[in-house]
């Protein structure tokens, strides 16, 4: 159980999903749908991107009764501040906790395991005894790459440490949901490129050069043609990748590569969703404008997760 949960984090912890392998370093923030967002067609993209994409698929179990009941007790949870509105801050903050649903999904299943003495906190000796305990005591004799679980060791303590703002020694919740994904925090951006160098440089020289960055995503095996694809990145490389042209990925380089500057979608789909509900255009809705948008907003779409926060009462 522990070399395959060392195995897990000694990756960047998160949902499993296929990707293309050119894709595979890129850190993308999720989708808040699959759909695409054209209300001339329907509205499925929004009541995705307000509900997550697990709980839509079961949006229209309800009745409109059940639906309406259930949408208040949502727009209540939504109304932080309790002033019988909700705010474009509020809506955002919504969204935004519903396209972060799976890493927090992610930190829960972990969270139990490592907080071995139930404080509400998990410090790196808990953290290290879970998950090295046993093949520290027999300094990883018994494990046959012993180099590289003593380097695992040494790259999750220094990604420990730089998610423990305060030096403690101890991570909170918020900590150690940067040291599981950090690839969602900006004060965690370096260990990611750090760690993405380390992966795909083979010579050590601190820097990827086209083979690395090549080899890292294909192989050819028993004369196996060069895919087309692979030609497009070696392309990639050398025309954008490579922006100061000396035949190597810097860490700069790399943070333009696999940390993209991305659109915040879930700003932009609570502007959207607001401007479409807000009839008296005070720039907030009321319980009264969504309940007359009921089409738009598809009310049995938002209030499946109604029937989800009562069985589990999670936000």
């Amino acid at each position: 159980m522990q070399l395959l949960i060392l195995g897990t984090l000694a990756l960047f912890v998160g949902v499993t999903v296929a990707v293309p392998a050119q894709e595979k370093r890129v850190h993308h923030k999720p989708d808040l749908s699959d759909h695409v967002h054209d209300d001339a067609h329907g509205y499925q993209y929004d009541h995705e991107a307000f509900l997550g994409k697990e709980e839509a698929k079961t949006f229209d179990q309800l009745s409109p009764e059940e639906s309406k009941e259930r949408l208040g007790k949502i727009v209540d949870r939504i109304d932080t501040d309790k002033d019988g509105f909700i705010s474009h801050a509020e809506l955002h903050h919504w969204i935004k906790h519903r396209q972060r649903r799976y890493i927090e999904e992610n930190v829960d299943k972990h969270w139990k395991e490592y907080d071995q003495n139930k404080d509400g906190k998990i410090g790196w000796i808990e953290y290290k005894n879970t998950t090295y305990g046993y093949y520290m005591d027999v300094e990883f004799d018994d494990v046959e790459d012993k180099s590289s679980y003593k380097a695992m060791l040494t790259r999750d303590e220094r990604r420990f440490k730089s998610a423990d703002r305060d030096g403690d020694g101890v991570a909170t919740r918020e900590e150690f949901t940067a040291f599981l994904h950090p690839e969602e925090f900006d004060h965690m951006r370096d260990i990611v490129i750090q760690e993405t160098i380390e992966d795909i440089d083979k010579n050590g020289d601190g820097k990827i050069d086209l083979q690395e960055y090549i080899g890292d995503m294909f192989n050819a095996e028993n004369g196996e043609n060069e895919p087309d694809w692979v030609t497009t990145e070696k392309k990639h490389f050398s025309e954008f990748r490579d922006m100061n042209k000396d035949g190597f990925l810097d860490a700069n380089e790399v943070s333009h590569w696999i940390l993209p500057g991305e659109v915040d979608h879930a700003d932009n789909e609570a502007r959207h969703l607001i401007h479409e509900t807000d009839k008296d255009n005070d720039g907030r809705l009321s319980i009264s404008e969504i309940m007359d948008k009921m089409d738009f907003i598809k009310v049995s779409t938002i209030t499946d997760y109604g029937t989800l926060v009562e069985d589990h009462d999670e936000l």
